[in-house]
Formats: C-alpha cells, sequence, structure tokens
C-alpha cells in the first residue's frame, strides 16, 4: 500500500506541523499526508523531462550491448541455445498468425499431426503479436534480439517510472532503481534464454494500480488492471503468479507496519481488485479453457521443478553473467546458467540491510523487507543447502509445494522477487541521502557505498555458442519439389526431447514454411496419458535414432524395425527426411539408411525420399 509521494508529504507537513513536533532524526516520509497534494506548479509531471530521455536512452544502449554477440551473426545462439530455437520459433509463429489471421493458441506447424497447444506453452504473445512485422521483414532471431531489449530496458524504464512518479523525487534515484530492477543479474541470466521471465515491464504497472494511494477512479483503475494482468498472462504467467503471491505478502506485511493506513486504503484496494479480476476473467476465460482442456493440454510438469532450487551462498555470490563473476563458481551454487536469479554480490545484500535498519520507522520499508525474505528463503527449495552443504535444514518452500500452481513453480525463480525489494531499497536510501540536512558528504557516503554494491554487479555481454545453419536445401525452399501439400518435412534426427531440435530452428528461421513432426515443446505423453512430456510423444523410430546419436553407435536394425519405420512415417505424413550435412560414417545417417535405403548427397544436407513408403 504506497502512500503519496514523499514531497507532497513534506510540503503538507511543512504548513500543518510545527517543526517542534517531530524527533529531529525523524523520517520526512514517514507519516501519509493529511491532505490531498497540491499539484506541482509549472510543467506537468506527466510530461518527460530530458533526463528522463537520457535514463531510458541508456537502458536502451545498455540492453543493445548486452545482445551485441548476435545481431548480423545468423550463425550465433545465446548459450542456452535450444531455449533460443523456442522463443524463436514463438516469435515466428505469433507473427504467421497475425499475418494469416490463423489461431495463436494452436499450431499443426510441429508435431504433425497433432500439433501443439500454444497457450499451454511459453507462446510469449504479447510479444509476438505486436513484433510480427519484425519478424515478418527481418525474422525470427531479429525479433527474438529486439525482444530481449525491450524486456530488459522496458522493465528497467517502468521501474524507473513508478519510483520517479510515487516514491522518490530524485531522478538519479529512480533511475539507479530501475537500472537495478532491469539488468539484476538474475534478469539477465534469464533473458538470454527465457522471454517469459524477463518480460516483466508490466509488473511495475500492475503494482502501481494495485496499491494506488488516491481512492478515487476505483472503477477506472480496476478496467486497467484487469486489462494489464490478461495482458501479463500472454507475457508469462509464471511471472503473473510470483507478482500475485509478492503483491499479497507486501500488503499483509504493510497492514501488520501500518494498521490505520490499510484500513484507510483498503476499501478501494479491494474494489479496484473486484473490477480487475472480472475483466481479466471475461478476458482470460476462452485462453485458459484452451490451456487446461484444449487440444494437446497436459498435466504436471516433463522435469522435477523441486530440483531447481538455489545455494544459499549464492546470494552473496557474483553471477556468471557479471565483470566479477566466472563459470565455475557461478555454476556450483545454480540450478543452470539461466537461474543465476540471486547472485547479488557480497556488498548489496549488506548495503540492503543496512538501509532497512537505518529507515526501519518506514512501514513500506519493513514491508519491503519481509517479503524479500520470505521469498529469499522460498528461492532455497525444499532443504536448505549452504555453499554445496546439505543442512538438513528444512525451507519454507516445503509449506507451499503441493498447492496447486506452485507445485509447478521452479524455486530458484522466487528469487527474482528480491530484485525490485533492493532496487527499491536502494532508490529509497539515495532519496534519504539527498534529503539529509547533512548534505553533500552524506550523499558521497551513499554514492560510493551505492557504487561498491553495484559495479562488481555490472553485466557483461551474454554469452553467444556457435550453430550449424540451416542446409540450403531447407532455406532456399528446393524441399518443396519434395513435399506436397498435406505432407511433412523430417528432420533428422527427429528430437522428440528438451535437446536442441532442428525441426524447431529450421521452423523458426524459414517462417514455419514447412510442417514437421517433433519439435521442441511440452505437451501430453500420449493420446490417452496425458502426464506432461517433452516434445512429441516417442515413436519406435524416434527412439531408434536417438539412441543411435546419443550412443554413436548404430543399433542392430531387423525387419521388423523397418516394418515400423514405414508405419511411424505414414503417422508423420513424411514426404522426405532431412539431415544436416553428415559423412556415411554418421551412426544416425547409417541407421536412416538401414530402415529405408539409401539417401541423396546435396549441399549441406542428406536427404531420403520416403514417398514411395508413404502413398
Amino acid at each position: 500500500m504506497v502512500v503519496g509521494r514523499p514531497d507532497a508529504e513534506r510540503a503538507v507537513r511543512l504548513t500543518a506541523v510545527p517543526p517542534a513536533a517531530a524527533p529531529a532524526d525523524a523520517d520526512p516520509t514517514d507519516r501519509a499526508p493529511a491532505a490531498p497534494p497540491a499539484a506541482p506548479v509549472g510543467r506537468s509531471r506527466r510530461r518527460p523531462r530530458r533526463i528522463d530521455v537520457l535514463v531510458v536512452a541508456g537502458y536502451l544502449g545498455l540492453a543493445a550491448l548486452l545482445t551485441a554477440g548476435q545481431w548480423g551473426r545468423p550463425e550465433r545462439l545465446f548459450h542456452q541455445a535450444g531455449d533460443q530455437m523456442l522463443f524463436e520459433w514463438m516469435l515466428a509463429r505469433a507473427a504467421r498468425a497475425v499475418a494469416g489471421a490463423e489461431n495463436p493458441l494452436h499450431s499443426t506447424a510441429l508435431n504433425a499431426p497433432d500439433g501443439v497447444n500454444l497457450m499451454a506453452n511459453t507462446s510469449v504473445l504479447g510479444l509476438g503479436v505486436p513484433l510480427a512485422p519484425v519478424t515478418l521483414l527481418f525474422g525470427s532471431q531479429p525479433a527474438f534480439l529486439v525482444a530481449v531489449v525491450c524486456c530488459l530496458a522496458g522493465t528497467a524504464t517502468a521501474w524507473y517510472a513508478l519510483l520517479a512518479r510515487r516514491l522518490v523525487r530524485s531522478r538519479v534515484a529512480a533511475a539507479v532503481g530501475g537500472l537495478c530492477c532491469g539488468f539484476a543479474p538474475g534478469m539477465v541470466s534469464q533473458a538470454g534464454a527465457h522471454l517469459h521471465m524477463a518480460a516483466q515491464f508490466l509488473v511495475p504497472v500492475i503494482l502501481g494500480l494495485v496499491f494506488r494511494p488516491a481512492r478515487d477512479r476505483v472503477r477506472r483503475d480496476g478496467v486497467l488492471l484487469g486489462l494489464a494482468v490478461a495482458y501479463q498472462v500472454f507475457l508469462g504467467e509464471e511471472v503473473l503468479v510470483f507478482l500475485a503471491l509478492a503483491a499479497g505478502v507486501f500488503a499483509g506485511a504493510y497492514a501488520l507496519a501500518d494498521p490505520a493506513a490499510a484500513r484507510r486504503q483498503a476499501p478501494a484496494l479491494l474494489r479496484r481488485l473486484g473490477v480487475g479480476a472480472l475483466v481479466a476473467g471475461v478476458l482470460l476465460a476462452y485462453p485458459l479453457w484452451f490451456q487446461f482442456r484444449g487440444p494437446g493440454h497436459y498435466s504436471g510438469m516433463p522435469f522435477f521443478a523441486q530440483g531447481f532450487r538455489l545455494d544459499a551462498a549464492s546470494f552473496t555470490a557474483a553471477a556468471r553473467q557479471t565483470v566479477a563473476g566466472d563459470d565455475h563458481s557461478a555454476g556450483l551454487l545454480s540450478p543452470n546458467p539461466t537461474e543465476q536469479n540471486s547472485f547479488f554480490g557480497p556488498v548489496l545484500p549488506l548495503l540492503a540491510v543496512l538501509v532497512v535498519v537505518r529507515l526501519w520507522r518506514r512501514p513500506l520499508v519493513r514491508a519491503l523487507a519481509g517479503c524479500g525474505l520470505l521469498f529469499a528463503l522460498l528461492s532455497l527449495g525444499p532443504s536448505i543447502r549452504v555453499a554445496q552443504h546439505e543442512t538438513g535444514l528444512p525451507g519454507p518452500y516445503r509449506l507451499v509445494r503441493d498447492v496447486p500452481l506452485l507445485d509447478l513453480v521452479v524455486p530458484a525463480r522466487f528469487a527474482l522477487v528480491c530484485v525490485p525489494v533492493l532496487g527499491v531499497l536502494l532508490a529509497l536510501a539515495l532519496q534519504r541521502a539527498d534529503d539529509h540536512p547533512a548534505g553533500r558528504a552524506r550523499r558521497l557516503c551513499w554514492t560510493g557505498a551505492v557504487a561498491a554494491a553495484l559495479l562488481p554487479l555490472a553485466p557483461t555481454p551474454i554469452r553467444t555458442v556457435p550453430v550449424g545453419p540451416v542446409p540450403a536445401f531447407v532455406a532456399d525452399g528446393g524441399w518443396r519439389a519434395y513435399v506436397p501439400p498435406g505432407r511433412t518435412l523430417v528432420p533428422v534426427p527427429p528430437v522428440t526431447g528438451a535437446a536442441v531440435s532442428p525441426a524447431t530452428f529450421w521452423s523458426a528461421r524459414t517462417g514455419l514454411a514447412f510442417t514437421a513432426p517433433g519439435g521442441f515443446f511440452i505437451g501430453p505423453a500420449g493420446p490417452d496419458d496425458p502426464t506432461a512430456h517433452w516434445g512429441a510423444p516417442d515413436t519406435p523410430t524416434s527412439l531408434l535414432l536417438r539412441r543411435a546419436a546419443e550412443t554413436g553407435q548404430v543399433p542392430p536394425i531387423g525387419e521388423a524395425d523397418r516394418r515400423q519405420a514405414v508405419v511411424d512415417l505414414r503417422h508423420w505424413r513424411a514426404a522426405v527426411l532431412v539431415q544436416a550435412g553428415s559423412s556415411p560414417a554418421d551412426p544416425v545417417r547409417a541407421t536412416v539408411d538401414a530402415l529405408v535405403g539409401p539417401g541423396q548427397d546435396l549441399p549441406g544436407a542428406h536427404i531420403w525420399d520416403v514417398r514411395p513408403l508413404v502413398p
């Protein structure tokens, strides 16, 4: 429950309260205003100032710098290559849906003939639809990079705007807070792989509407809240779950810290939530039904989510994507490079504790501290590990791990809630230093402390890895002579698990020009089994080819295997099988030769025309 701007509070108090009424060391932002704040004199505060433009430009420049390893380099992907392939495909699919007026919630371009329930996957339609012109004009990779830049810079900008309008007067303090919120190590590590987790630019918007201090325009704010929540669903539902939990914890903590203010704000807040829930419910009724009951829906997760937890020592360590970080030590304290969601370094957590102690009298600070601490503990998972040592101590996550929806959440991501908590605390501390009577010395001291905390966390360009090019036979459209309408192109091997999927990558880079079986997505394990499964249900032939790829050996092939291969090819409606450049000694190629006969070498690819086998 955010109260009014500190400058307005101070102006009211200076005219209504004698100077001797408050202790000399009292924080001038502790009490709520006695009367509605007057409108600012002169320029409207809604009009961007020059410094606002410079701050936003700085955020955009930093985000562009972090993605520099890929601009103009189609042969490179960010380090979690499979995840980037997935999101490139999602962006390409959204553009295809816009251009062709197709159903954006389902696609048959992968997992032929059954298709993919996109609403049940991280389809990021909230990014893909507005970026459709970029995708259609320039391709899936530039669209993905633009999306990363928008997620990072947009999140920082949204927090900067909320801080500057609600909590601090100093644009420098707001800029530092926004920088922390948008470019913290956890945000950068997620941005290189998980667009749905990095797209948090609506989080401050939703919080600003929920905790708006004024109690008028409830219906308008409720409608806007419902629209923002609905849009966030199409950006990332997991972020919305974290946001709802964090907002509830924060509101409860604030009510304990300042019951009187909570009672004043509660009626308007509850009415806004009611209107917002109604609007969002109407807009999301069909998409959510499609997600949980539509074709291709599933239950559970295809991996053990509770195993993705953080080491307690990670909160004072340096992340991989920072100037002070390295691969080895960061890798020991996190489940993988994309889940380095804490990693705040040794100084920032200590500085946050000092800020909380110094500003403890403010209910806002107490609520933030309680919220941040709880979510930090939740990120440690069912049992607490410290510096790779299992302590045997149970973590609070055990209390919520069986709660519906929360049982699907990766525990390590709870730490992302700590990012805006720290950003807001830094902004409040810098504003307090700016207001202190000690003046310049105080500002220099706090500026130095903030610099010491943030400089080691300065992000470095997101690391890239090489990727094999799309075969010319696919990229240039040579496949069209082999694949009639209603038939599919089968990349070899037809990966059905979470590994790098040539079907997903080739489809994304060609704008979903062809239909393919398999792919990288989450779907049901089988027609009668809704258990979550990576990719398409396994077939005997796909398992045989995967075994050849993983072991490097050609499995024994009998007549029964050849008959089964024909059955699977008919199920896939296959017309041609395509393998990126390989040699006759390649075990996968030799396995396919044994199943369907020898193929044909083309520049950069080897193909098998199976139309005679699939009438």
